[in-house]
């Protein structure tokens, strides 16, 4: 029978989430052909660490369900085995690109691909710890009913939508993605900004623009950001097959198949927003997906509005405004590249991906400069905590443009190797 992996990264208290997470596991039992293996990444707390241990072990698990709970410790070991059996060139470096000790988007969620691949899993199926399900009639609406596509072919997949808009000629490849958005608090937590000034939140969210983008265009992409799909709540399912707009989805909802062992996502540290990459992988190399609208409910932890969690956020925004300079140009030679960078049967290329972020390193700074700048003096114009994280960004410019080039780098190595990582996991879980 098939596996899966609902996988769920996290590095805080979450106990609320890993019982819905079990809940949305049986659904899946009962309604397909699975097994599910519930994977939780644990980098909490040690308090927290054992309040997940009491109440994993308190569940009652339905049949064909198992929960593999891995905190880094455990990780680290599998890793290490992982990384000498596949004998690559730099295993310490390896190592820290996949698990860094610090918060790393991509990296927890590599850690996930290459687990589940370990234990023979066809699909993982990612949410988050600041999430929850949306309810129709007091019955909570799980996303694995859609996600469940995955893996089949697009002309099977397309019994099983509501519509299509994918070109018939696409029948014979793979579905390897499918995933929806979000509703609830924005995926970036800049609204206080935007309501205390529109146009500073224009200046600060228009930083991920491409440098070369019109004011038009600048206008359209703010606003669309960080909304997912906004307010309304569930009535009704609705799913398409096609190419997925990277816009459309959101990485607490999605479910990849295949895909994940061929390329990873870019193991920046402290930087939101680069776990998106296979996002416009998937949609530039024209492979099948599903959107559905099973959208996740967003939170915001209170962790985030104190001090300390205000300045780590920041941090990370600024660093993903950074990120844009090397990633667009990559989008932009992926798009360029389209179905040229997969072959026939939907495997792309490791090799043609390694070789477009290569080619981003030796872009200059100049734009990433600027928009040090900018972000500057929208941040003094409001004032306080954001003047102050302001202040602080002085001293780190050169630290933060160079981290910014040196984390594309540090990706690319971490594609050559990928493959060998997967194939040398299996059996090591």
């Amino acid at each position: 029978m098939r596996r899966i992996c609902l996988a769920l990264p996290t590095d805080r208290a979450c106990a609320p989430m890993l019982r819905e997470l079990a809940e949305e596991a049986a659904y899946a039992v009962s309604h397909f052909e699975v097994e599910v293996t519930l994977l939780i990444l644990d980098s909490s707390a040690p308090a927290d660490h054992a309040d997940h241990v009491r109440v994993l072990a308190e569940l009652v698990l339905a049949p064909g369900v198992d929960v593999v709970h891995v905190d880094e410790d455990a990780q680290r070991v599998f890793l290490e085995q992982t990384i000498d059996k596949a004998g690559v060139a730099d295993p310490e470096r390896v190592l820290r690109l996949m698990l860094p000790g610090i918060r790393s988007y991509g990296a927890c969620t590599n850690r996930a691909f290459l687990i589940a691949a370990a234990l023979g899993c066809d699909s993982v199926h990612r949410r988050d710890s600041d999430c929850t399900y949306q309810e129709l009639d007091g019955v909570k609406v799980f996303p694995i009913h859609h996600e469940l596509t995955i893996g089949t072919t697009a002309g099977v997949a397309r019994g099983r939508v509501s519509d299509s808009d994918l070109d018939p000629a696409s029948d014979v490849l793979p579905v390897v993605m499918v995933g929806a958005s979000i509703v609830g608090d924005p995926t970036v937590d800049l609204d206080d900004i935007r309501q205390r000034d529109p146009e500073i939140y224009y200046d600060v969210v228009s930083l991920w623009a491409r440098g070369d983008a019109t004011e038009a265009e600048k206008r359209e992409l703010v606003a669309e950001s960080f909304v997912g799909a906004g307010s309304e709540p569930f009535r009704a399912d609705r799913s398409t097959l096609t190419v997925v707009d990277p816009m459309r989805v959101d990485m607490s909802n999605i479910a990849f198949h295949r895909i994940q062992e061929q390329i990873p996502l870019p193991p920046a540290t402290d930087t939101i927003g680069t776990d998106y990459f296979l996002f416009h992988v998937v949609h530039d190399a024209g492979l099948p997906g599903v959107l559905h609208n099973r959208h996740i409910v967003n939170l915001h932890t209170g962790h985030r509005k104190t001090d300390a969690g205000f300045a780590s956020y920041q941090l990370a925004l600024t660093k993903f405004f950074l990120s844009m300079l090397y990633l667009h140009h990559v989008y932009e030679q992926l798009a360029l590249a389209g179905p040229s960078v997969r072959d026939a049967e939907g495997n792309v290329s490791a090799a043609a991906i390694a070789g477009l972020v290569r080619g981003s390193i030796e872009l200059p700074v100049d734009e990433n400069v600027d928009r040090l700048d900018r972000l500057g003096a929208a941040y003094q114009k409001l004032g306080g905590r954001h003047a102050e994280f302001a202040d602080g960004l002085v001293g780190q410019r050169e630290t933060l443009l160079r981290e910014a080039r040196q984390d594309m780098d540090d990706f690319a190595v971490l594609i050559d190797v990928w493959q060998s990582l997967v194939a040398s996991s299996v059996g090591l879980m």
